[in-house]
Parts: C-alpha cells; sequence; structure tokens
C-alpha cells in the first residue's frame, strides 16, 4: 500500500499539502541585549498564545503520539516539518510525517502520511544543499542513518552511517544516535551522541566513512541540574562567524526525565562554551529537541518534545 499510495503525481501531492504556504508573518517590534558570546535574539524567546501549534492525531491514527526530534526548514516561503509518528508504545514502528506551513504555526499534514514507513525512522533533522534534501536519523536501536530527497516528500534510505574512530577502526558497537549534520566548504560535520552520555563529531567527505575528529566527546553532561547526566544536540547555527549549538539535556534526579533546551557556542566545532542562561526555559517546563529557524532578521525557536512549540524573541516592553 505504501509504494501503491506514492504512484501519485508531485503535483497533485504538492497541491494537496503545499496549499498552507500562502499567509504571511507580520513582524513586531523586538528589543535586543547586546553580548559578545551569546546575542539576545539567540537565547530570549516567550512562547506565543497558541501553543501548542502541533499535536499528534491521537487514537485510531498512525501518529498516536509523536516523538522527538522533530525538525523544522524553511524552504524559499514554505515552512517544512517533518516528525516521527508512531502508536504510543516503546517497539511501536516509528514512522516519518511530514505537514507544511505559510507561517510556521498553522499546519497542513500531507495527505500521504506516513511518508515513509519502510524503516525505522526517528529523532532526525534535515539540511538541503544543493536542492537535495538530507536527512540524519536514528533508525531501530539508535544506529544512526541517511536518507535523501529531491522534494522533502519522497525520501529513499542510503543505509546507516560508517562512523570510525580516528585510527580508521569502528566505533564500538552500541548506540550512536540524535545524528545532527553540519555542512561547510565540502566538509560534513556530524555530531552524535552514545546513550546520551556525551556528543562526539565525525567529519566525512564523501558521506561514505565519517571519522572521529577526536575519540573523546566534544560536548559533555553537567556540571549544572539541566543537563547533568544526559546531552544530545539538536542543531549547529552558523552566526556572525561562531557556531551555536542547541542541544538538550537532562539529570538523572527526575523519573521520568525532564528535558531542557540550551545553547553553546563555538569557534571551531570543537571546543565548545555553554550559556550561563541555560537553560532557556525552566527545567519543569520538561521542553526539549529545540531548533532554531531563520525569520526575516531574528529567529524562532521551536521545541518538538511530545508537542510542538514556537517561541517568538521577547518582544519590546
Amino acid at each position: 500500500m505504501h509504494n501503491e499510495r506514492h504512484l501519485l503525481t508531485r503535483n497533485v501531492r504538492r497541491l494537496a499539502f503545499f496549499a498552507g504556504c500562502l499567509s504571511v508573518v507580520c513582524s513586531v517590534p523586538l528589543v535586543f541585549a547586546a553580548d559578545n558570546d551569546f546575542p539576545a535574539e539567540l537565547v530570549t524567546f516567550e512562547p506565543i498564545d497558541e501553543n501548542p501549534i502541533f499535536v499528534a492525531e491521537g487514537e485510531g491514527h498512525w501518529d498516536v503520539k509523536i516523538r522527538e526530534r522533530g525538525f523544522i526548514l524553511k524552504d524559499d516561503e514554505c515552512y517544512m516539518m517533518w516528525y516521527t509518528g508512531y502508536d504510543g508504545t516503546r517497539e511501536g514502528q516509528k514512522m516519518l510525517g511530514l505537514a507544511t506551513s505559510g507561517d510556521g504555526i498553522h499546519w497542513t499534514q500531507s495527505v500521504d502520511n506516513p511518508i515513509y514507513d519502510d524503516h525505522w525512522v526517528e529523532d532526525m533533522m534535515v539540511v538541503k544543499v544543493d536542492d537535495v534534501f538530507y536527512m540524519f536519523a536514528e533508525g531501530e536501536k539508535d544506529q544512526a542513518q541517511l536518507l535523501t530527497s529531491d522534494d522533502g516528500v519522497n525520501w529513499q534510505r542510503q543505509g546507516t552511517l560508517d562512523v570510525r574512530l580516528k585510527n580508521g577502526e569502528p566505533i564500538p558497537p552500541g548506540p550512536y544516535g540524535t545524528p545532527t549534520a553540519w555542512h561547510e566548504e565540502g566538509t560534513w560535520y556530524l555530531f552524535y551522541e552514545r546513550r546520551d552520555a556525551g556528543v562526539w563529531l565525525a567529519t566525512s567527505s564523501d558521506m561514505k566513512v565519517w571519522t572521529n575528529r577526536q575519540d573523546e566527546p566534544v560536548l559533555l553532561p553537567g556540571p549544572d541540574d539541566y543537563d547533568r547526566d544526559l546531552i544530545a544536540l539538536n542543531q549547529i547555527v552558523k552566526y556572525n562567524g561562531r557556531y551555536y549549538a542547541y542541544y538538550h539535556g537532562a539529570s538523572n534526579a527526575q523519573k521520568p526525565n525532564l528535558w531542557t533546551t540550551n545553547v553553546a557556542v563555538s569557534d571551531d566545532l570543537i571546543h565548545w562554551k555553554k550559556y550561563a542562561g541555560n537553560p532557556l526555559f525552566p527545567i519543569s517546563a520538561n521542553k526539549s529537541s529545540g531548533i532554531v529557524v531563520p525569520d526575516g532578521d531574528r529567529f524562532r525557536l521551536y521545541t518538538m518534545h511530545n508537542e510542538v512549540h514556537v517561541h517568538f524573541p521577547v518582544r519590546e516592553k
């Protein structure tokens, strides 16, 4: 049934769920405080009244629940959101869904959802390079994998990522998940976590073999409560010549874990300084899987843990 469903023409699909991409977002007056390491426009956000802006369809649907991390990319004037839907059980198949929007607030689900269910897909992020969409995602048992697409709708799985130690030997067996990619000047940078105990960095020129820049993590949990024990990276943003990592963290002191959204800065993608104002929202809010999306001369921050919320820069008082 999945293959038959995708025999629909591309024009029909696009008409069906890109129809919401015509509305316009109005700007609001903003005020930003200066900070050499962490500009206010990257760390100071407030939720909008419409939150949550996207939730699972619930019982009787393919997406009884949605699972972190989803990803939002503004492609031309259309916001595209990929997310994981499943039956709510730990062992339930994790499938890929898509929704689109003209304002990043009101969303239309693809009529083809789930758009990919041939393999387990969760905790994904997307990079677009030269008109190709590259999706880095977890597969079953937290194995990092790559999928590609020409339109963001039809995806082809390229397989699990071959990650090597600095000496060229395979990394030890086990989970390596929450893959986050950055592409710059012909080099791909891959950040991945292992059991949320730290974030490692590997690079590749051909996307076939990824080699650790160092065999120690480039980002570790702690020492503060908001990310004391668990950590995973969501997104890299380059702003004013520096790199900013949006990541989530938690402490094992709370069960279930309460996840937080945080920021760190780097000049070389290896050495990172955490923002002293972390977490961006109170620990009790349990908001994680945070990503920022450019919005003209500002950014908006989405959190995608369990349900999707959007946060705009703090308005001028």
